[in-house]
């Protein structure tokens, strides 16, 4: 803290209190945001219209990406001269602490090998699982019932909603790493300002589902191919309460899989074929 300007004569016993600090303000974190990008678009680095928190630069045949979560940074490139490079500067400015090779991130850990990198979130998997009772419970071999289509007509509210949508929120996050879960997350979604008991008996047993695997992840291979794939597929008026369908898609670098979603549509599709044309279109934006 700093004194106020004519705020006594320095020899007086006078003090200043603290009634809030930086981090209590609303404005703190886009501020801190704010200076942080600004030097890093001064080092040379470019900022990504599709997500504001990657910053890439390339000079010859050096390539570097930083990613940034508030305070926490993850830098890849393909010379290490840039890192260390990058690192000083970052240093000088900010007074950064290297934790070395990235192995754990934000829930996400990391493995490497000679087949390549392997992303999973299993720590923050079993936390959800000791955290709502389920780590002695017996595993399911899948999560949802194929064809299985929820209504919100069912009876008998949930006494305590805030444990659903607790439980919603925690899933949400660990379908970073688990594109099998983003189906039935985003279907039990759906229920979030009401969630009644039968629909909360089927979360469960999507933790029941994770319990099997906890570990699963996915597989960026140093083999895969750089080409760029997508695939997409269609429901028609599976929502028996709004008469939506269902988008899905996926897309691929190789055989790596670096985007997917499932997502009601906006509007009723008058046709399945309908339907499946926008489901073309949502993944034709993504791949551009």
């Amino acid at each position: 803290m700093q004194i106020p300007p004519d705020y006594g004569d320095g020899n007086g016993r006078k003090v200043c209190r603290l009634k809030k600090s930086l981090y209590g303000l609303k404005q703190a974190l886009r501020q801190w945001y704010s200076k942080l990008s600004n030097f890093i678009i001064q080092q040379g680095f470019n900022q990504s219209k599709a997500d504001y928190s990657l910053f890439t630069k390339s000079e010859g045949t050096s390539f570097i990406a930083i990613l940034v979560c508030v305070d926490d940074i993850i830098v890849a490139s393909n010379c290490v001269d840039a890192v260390n490079t990058l690192k000083v500067s970052l240093n000088d400015k900010f007074k950064i602490k290297d934790l070395g090779k990235l192995k754990y991130f934000l829930g996400l850990e990391v493995a490497r090998s000679e087949e390549g990198i392997y992303v999973c979130q299993r720590k923050y998997a079993l936390d959800i699982l000791k955290d709502f009772g389920t780590i002695g419970s017996a595993p399911a071999r899948i999560h949802l019932d194929q064809n299985l289509k929820l209504s919100k007509d069912q009876v008998e509210l949930l006494a305590d909603p805030t444990l659903y949508r607790r439980l919603i929120g925690r899933l949400l996050y660990l379908t970073i790493s688990r594109p099998d879960l983003a189906y039935s997350i985003r279907l039990l979604c759906q229920f979030m300002d009401s969630p009644r008991v039968p629909i909360y008996m089927l979360l469960t047993k999507v933790l029941r589902y994770i319990k099997r695997a906890p570990g699963q992840g996915l597989l960026y291979s140093t083999k895969s191919e750089l080409q760029l794939q997508g695939y997409c597929d269609s429901d028609w008026g599976s929502c028996p309460d709004t008469r939506r369908s269902v988008i899905g898609y996926c897309v691929f670098i190789g055989s790596s899989l670096v985007s997917w979603k499932s997502k009601r549509q906006n509007v009723v599709s008058r046709s399945s074929a309908e339907a499946e044309y926008r489901a073309m279109a949502n993944l034709s934006c993504e791949l551009t």
